[in-house]
């Protein structure tokens, strides 16, 4: 089982995204049938079984063993991943592209380089699983409280200029056999909580 598969067929995102699906889903994280899955998520076996059928048919589920049981062959089903991630290349020709607007300062333009790096390192992903290889990689998360709009802005000329210094001292057009990388660096505030809706707080009440 894989830590993470990248959906990119549409097909397959769309299946994926079916409640019940993601529920079966969630649940073959510990293999089993449709009879186990049946009695674990409290669903009719027969729509448990045209589910899993969906799910297999998408490379989403994948059959682990066989087993007679009297006169009955029981099908053991496992997820492929322990998460999912669909790509934006599933959408096609709406997904979002940072070369249409490039705006450092544009939420939306972020918005577009994260999900240009959910395709690219998603690519390289389902590459390197069917070569049973790893994925060269790095990646910073960090969290800061600026003090002031002003603090905020100037932290990202100096952040944007050290990368550029960087890049710049690094960065060889005629190394041959070099390989080209691509640095994404982000800057955005964190979203606050979502408030509790009304009914949520009146059933806890």
């Amino acid at each position: 089982m894989l830590d993470v598969a990248v959906i990119e067929e549409p097909a397959a995102a769309e299946a994926s995204l079916d409640p019940i699906r993601s529920r079966i889903l969630a649940a073959l994280a510990e293999p089993g049938s449709a009879a186990m899955l049946a009695a674990r998520l409290e669903l009719p076996r027969q729509k448990v079984n045209y589910h899993l059928k969906e799910l297999e048919r998408h490379g989403l589920v994948e059959l682990e063993s066989e087993r007679r049981k009297g006169n009955v062959t029981e099908r053991v089903f496992r997820a492929t991943a322990a998460s999912y991630v669909i790509s934006p290349i599933a959408l096609g020709a709406v997904s979002p592209d940072p070369a249409r607007s490039p705006d450092q300062l544009s939420a939306r333009w972020l918005l577009a380089l994260g999900a240009r790096l959910v395709q690219e390192v998603g690519a390289l992903l389902t590459g390197a699983a069917r070569a049973q290889r790893r994925v060269a990689s790095f990646g910073i998360d960090a969290e800061i409280r600026f003090a002031s709009a002003a603090d905020r802005a100037a932290f990202a000329d100096e952040l944007a200029a050290t990368v550029a210094a960087l890049v710049g001292r690094y960065h060889d057009e005629s190394a041959a056999g070099g390989r080209r990388h691509r640095v994404v660096v982000g800057l955005h505030q964190i979203p606050d909580p979502k408030p509790e809706t009304e009914t949520e707080a009146g059933q806890e009440n």
